[in-house]
């Protein structure tokens, strides 16, 4: 397995040069950069894509959950705190481990185990992944090509996806969606759309043109949106 690359993001300069020493402790760990807000997290994930993020909750500007949330196809998280409070809303968030501080290197180097354990499973499964997927339309199940997919539009509990020669109506949500789509190819555009990459014809605005449809990008995903698009 190939080394986890990772990023710390804290507003407190103690507690990132304490993740800094725990981090050189580890082989399979590869730091890539220091952040002190999401801010500065955000724009560094945009010129380096990493593997996992050790997040800090209650920072300036944008608190850590609200950067999950915002911003498309995060890497994953553990996160670092020191508010047992938001425990549950961070496992909701699907993230590796929730830390509080003060960290022990023991109890540090477990969430790393998990880190680790994580990304092999995925790496395995990723040799063996499919170029398709079946989805519930109409009452059947419906195969349906990755590549032919357009774009997808989220309407509460269900999804349309438009293909290239129909459009499907299935039982789901965004979020599920987005888990079972190659991450290379697909990316939330709006907390309602999701795009394929190389299906976008010309980019006007906040608005993406596929064929003949037009789908939306919010603005708080713009630059993330753009920066996997336009290569």
């Amino acid at each position: 397995m190939n080394n986890i690359t990772c990023i710390i993001t804290d507003d407190e300069p103690f507690a990132r040069k304490g993740l800094q020493g725990y981090i050189e402790k580890i082989d399979f760990l590869d730091l890539k950069g220091v952040c002190e807000d999401a801010l500065q997290l955000s724009n560094l994930l945009q010129q380096q894509p990493v593997d996992l993020l050790f997040l800090d909750i209650q920072m300036p500007h944008i608190t850590g959950i609200e950067f999950l949330k915002a911003f498309p196809r995060p890497p994953k998280v553990i996160f670092t705190t020191a508010f047992e409070q938001y425990a549950l809303q961070g496992f909701e968030l699907d993230v590796i481990d929730y830390l509080l501080k003060p960290i022990s290197y023991e109890r540090f180097l477990k969430a790393t185990w998990k880190a680790r354990d994580y990304f092999a499973l995925k790496e395995e499964k990723a040799g063996t992944a499919i170029p398709y997927m079946f989805a519930k339309s109409n009452g059947k199940l419906e195969k349906i090509n990755f590549d032919e997919i357009l774009f997808i539009e989220g309407m509460e509990n269900y999804a349309a996806i438009y293909l290239e020669n129909k459009k499907l109506i299935i039982h789901t949500t965004i979020k599920g969606l987005l888990e079972k789509l190659p991450a290379g190819q697909f990316i939330q555009t709006h907390k309602s759309y999701i795009a394929a990459i190389n299906k976008v014809d010309t980019i006007e605005g906040n608005t993406l043109h596929i064929q003949k449809h037009q789908v939306p990008v919010s603005k708080y995903l713009r630059e993330a949106v753009l920066g996997q698009i336009v290569r």
